[in-house]
């Protein structure tokens, strides 16, 4: 990878088939190109001429692909040198750039959690005029959440849900729904099962929309035992099985609340070769006032704008 923006963007448009020197617009710096370098570099363009559909939600309309925030603090879902790897590629200047780059395709919601930096990097981009609707991922107590960051939506937490059901507890998950509801928040569960959110419904539990990883990875030793046939595999927490999805994908359909579909790509095991598929299918199973989350990682290729591409030609057909 290039030392400069303009080298960089110099190669991808050469890449692309573009006259070398042309802006490729949207394009995040890559490692080592210095903040001062996009004013040398010309104005960038405040939005792209691709635009991500929107939906309704609430009283707001959001963009369908909803960034995601695994990647920005080393949430990779795959093994411990992914991770790292992530964490040292988003400072807190390139989560910005990311975020802004979304915006400029019309992508103006953000599945955001409270770890450690999180707060000052949405603080430092929101300085910077940045805009997101945040999809806040609860844990802990959603009226101090809400109350500092005055969210469009919360839900809890889909590992802490799974945690709960298997620990016969989902209980404390409905009553921590309830104490969410006063927040004055779109109220929501998430999970990894489609049998808990299943259960959420059939009990009218209070909540607005769900959030359901289109793969099981939470399932517990027996659980996995079942499926396997009594084998177990490494890193349990981490195994994608191809059956999954369509399980996720029928109760979205069929529940009459918005939902939000995570992880259609597998945590990154689906390469380039199944993206379109895989994002094809994920908006062909929901519904139309359903969307996504989409974690960016824009090391190798422009992500931002290839996901932002992908999902304009599945919804608008372009």
């Amino acid at each position: 990878m290039t030392n400069t923006r303009r080298g960089f963007l110099q190669s991808a448009a050469l890449a692309a088939g573009v006259a070398a020197g042309t802006p490729v617009q949207g394009q995040v710096r890559p490692p080592g190109a210095p903040a001062a370098a996009a004013a040398a570099d010309g104005p960038v363009k405040p939005a792209s001429e691709v635009q991500v559909p929107k939906m309704k939600f609430g009283d707001v309309e959001i963009s369908r692909l909803i960034v995601g925030c695994n990647q920005f603090y080393g949430y990779g879902h795959y093994n411990s040198i992914l991770g790292t790897m992530m964490k040292e590629y988003y400072s807190p200047e390139r989560v910005c750039e990311v975020l802004h780059q979304c915006n400029r395709f019309g992508i103006n919601a953000h599945n955001w959690v409270d770890v450690p930096r999180a707060r000052q990097d949405l603080e430092r981009f929101q300085a910077e005029g940045g805009k997101m609707h945040l999809i806040v991922q609860g844990v802990g107590d959603p009226a101090s959440l809400c109350q500092a960051l005055k969210p469009l939506a919360i839900y809890h937490h889909g590992e802490f849900t799974d945690r709960a059901y298997h620990s016969g507890e989902l209980a404390s998950v409905k009553e921590w729904c309830k104490k969410a509801r006063q927040t004055g928040a779109k109220v929501g569960v998430g999970s990894h099962n489609p049998e808990v959110l299943a259960q959420a419904e059939h009990e009218g539990w209070d909540v607005d929309f769900y959030a359901g990883c289109v793969y099981y990875r939470t399932r517990s030793v027996e659980e996995w035992k079942k499926v396997l046939g009594g084998e177990l595999l490494e890193m349990q927490g981490d195994a994608y099985l191809q059956s999954d999805p369509p399980r996720m994908y029928k109760f979205i359909r069929q529940t009459s609340k918005p939902c939000f579909a995570f992880k259609i790509m597998a945590a990154g095991r689906i390469d380039n070769r199944g993206a379109e598929q895989a994002f094809r299918t994920a908006f062909e199973s929901i519904k139309p006032i359903d969307g996504v989350f989409i974690g960016m990682f824009p090391r190798v290729k422009d992500e931002v704008r290839e996901n932002a591409e992908r999902v304009h030609r599945i919804l608008a057909g372009a």
